[in-house]
C-alpha cells in the first residue's frame, strides 16, 4: 500500500509541556549517539544501552529498531546533527473535537508511570481527510517523528492509505518512463523517454528557493544578534517557510502536469530514504543537501501523481549524476553543471548534467538493469546527493543526441 506523511505543527506549549518535550528530545539524541558510537548493531545491544534512559517505551522501541540499521543498512559513517525524535506507532494516539480551537490533539507519551499530556495540533487543510481517516482507523499509522524547529515543534506521522490504482502497470507496453531529478540548482529536472530516447525536458528552476533559504539564514541570524523578540523571529521564519511551501506546491503540480502530457506516464524518482546518513562528504555537504527538503518535494509529487492515477517508482540513487546515460560508464560533472563522459568509444562527450541524471533515473526503473561496482573518475560534488559506491546501468543503450548547456537553452523550460 502507498504511504504518506501527515504533518502537523504543535500549538505553542506551556512552559511545563515545553520542558517535557525538550527532555524527551535531548535524551533521545543522547541515547542515539551513545548507541551509535558504541557500534550497537542488534536490538538487544541497543536495549542494553537505552534501558537506563528515562524515555517513553515508544521512543526506546524506535531506537532499538533504528540504530542497527544505521551502519548495516544505510552505511552511516556519522550522525547528522538534527535527527528527529522517532516513536513507534503505539504513540499515535489522537483525538478530535469541533468544540476546541484546535480540533486535533495528540497524546504525548511520557516515561514510566507518569501521566501523558495532550497537546493541540495545527494541521494542513489539504490533509484533513487523512487525519480523519487516521482517527477512524481507515488508515494505518506507522512511525512518528517529533521535530524541533527553532522555537516550534512539528509532528510527522507515516500512514498507509488506499489509492485508486492506475489503469496500467509501470512495466506495461507503451508506458513512458519519466525521470525526475530533484536538486538544488534545478529544483526539478524532468526528462521523458519515448522509445528509449529523451524528449522534451522539463526544468523547474531552483534559484528562487536557494535565494529564499540564503535570505532566511541571514535575516534570522541578524535578528538573533540584535536580540529581537521571539515573536518577531518566529514571524519571519514562518514567512520564509510559507514561501518555500508555495514553491513546493507549484513545482510538484508542474511535474505532474508534465507527466500527463505523455501517454501512460510513469514517474521515476530516486529513493532518498536516509540518504543523509549514507553520504560521505562531511558535515558541510550534508548540511547543504539537508537544507532543502528533497523528501518533502518528492512526497508532494507522489501525492499529486497518485491522485491523477499516475504510477510512481523509486530507484537506487547510486551515481545517477555521474553515469553516462548512453554508455553506462562513469564520467564527471564540472563546476558549471555539464556532464563529461570519459569513455573514448562513446559518442557523448558533453551533456547537460541534470538532464543526464534525469535520463539515468528514467532508465534505471528497467528491471533488467544490472549493477556494476564502478568508481567515479573524479570528485563530482553532486547537487542531488546521489553519490554512492555502486551504479546500475541500462543494458540496451539507445542512440541520442548530445545536449550541451548552450543547446539546452533552447529547450522547453518551466520556472517555479
Amino acid at each position: 500500500m502507498p504511504t504518506k506523511t501527515l504533518e502537523a505543527t504543535l500549538a505553542p506549549p506551556t512552559a511545563h509541556k515545553e520542558r517535557k518535550l525538550q527532555e524527551i528530545h535531548d535524551l533521545y539524541h543522547k541515547g542515539l549517539h551513545e548507541a551509535f558510537d558504541a557500534g550497537a548493531d542488534t536490538q538487544s545491544a541497543v536495549n542494553d544501552i537505552v534501558t537506563p534512559y528515562d524515555l517513553p517505551y515508544q521512543v526506546k522501541d524506535a531506537l532499538k529498531n533504528y540504530v542497527p540499521k544505521l551502519r548495516d543498512t544505510y552505511n552511516a559513517s556519522e550522525l547528522d546533527d538534527d535527527h528527529p525524535t522517532r516513536m513507534v506507532n503505539r504513540a499515535a494516539r489522537f483525538d478530535y473535537s469541533e468544540d476546541r480551537n484546535h480540533s486535533y490533539v495528540w497524546e504525548v507519551p511520557q516515561p514510566g508511570h507518569g501521566p501523558n499530556f495532550w497537546i493541540p495540533l495545527r494541521i494542513s487543510p489539504e490533509q484533513e481527510q487523512l487525519w480523519a481517516d487516521l482517527l477512524d482507523g481507515d488508515v494505518s499509522p506507522g512511525q512518528l517523528q517529533l521535530i524541533q524547529n527553532r522555537t516550534s515543534w512539528k509532528l510527522h506521522v507515516a500512514v498507509e492509505y488506499s489509492a485508486e490504482e492506475p489503469g496500467y502497470d509501470s512495466d506495461s507496453n507503451g508506458v513512458t518512463h519519466i525521470g525526475l531529478d530533484i536538486g538544488e540548482s534545478s529544483l526539478i529536472m524532468g526528462c521523458a523517454l519515448k522509445d528509449g530516447s529523451p524528449t522534451r525536458p522539463l526544468v523547474c528552476d531552483g534559484s528562487r528557493a536557494k535565494h529564499l533559504r540564503k535570505e532566511m539564514h541571514t535575516t534570522l541570524k541578524r535578528l538573533q544578534e540584535r536580540d529581537a523578540a521571539e515573536w518577531r523571529i518566529d514571524e519571519r521564519f514562518d514567512h520564509y517557510q510559507n514561501a518555500l511551501t508555495d514553491i513546493v506546491e507549484k513545482a510538484s503540480r508542474q511535474a505532474v502536469e508534465y507527466a500527463r502530457s505523455f501517454e501512460k506516464p510513469v514517474l521515476v524518482m530516486e529513493d532518498l530514504t536516509y540518504i543523509r546518513e549514507s553520504l560521505d562528504y562531511g558535515k558541510w555537504m550534508n548540511r547543504r543537501l539537508h537544507a532543502w527538503a528533497f523528501a518533502r518535494l518528492q512526497d508532494r509529487i507522489e501525492d499529486k501523481a497518485r491522485a491523477a492515477g499516475i504510477p510512481v517508482e523509486y530507484i537506487n540513487a547510486a551515481y545517477t549524476s555521474q553515469t553516462c546515460h548512453e554508455c553506462g560508464h562513469i564520467g564527471y560533472r564540472d563546476s558549471g553543471g555539464a556532464f563529461h563522459c570519459t569513455h573514448d568509444e562513446c559518442h557523448v562527450t558533453t551533456f547537460e548534467g541534470d538532464i543526464n541524471g534525469a535520463i539515468n533515473i528514467a532508465q534505471r526503473v528497467d528491471p533488467w538493469g544490472e549493477s556494476v561496482p564502478l568508481k567515479p573518475a573524479s570528485d563530482d560534488s553532486p547537487r542531488d546527493g546521489s553519490a554512492c559506491d555502486s551504479t546500475t546501468i541500462h543494458t540496451e543503450q539507445s542512440q541520442s543526441e548530445q545536449m550541451t548547456l548552450g543547446e539546452f537553452g533552447s529547450k522547453p523550460t518551466t520556472s517555479d
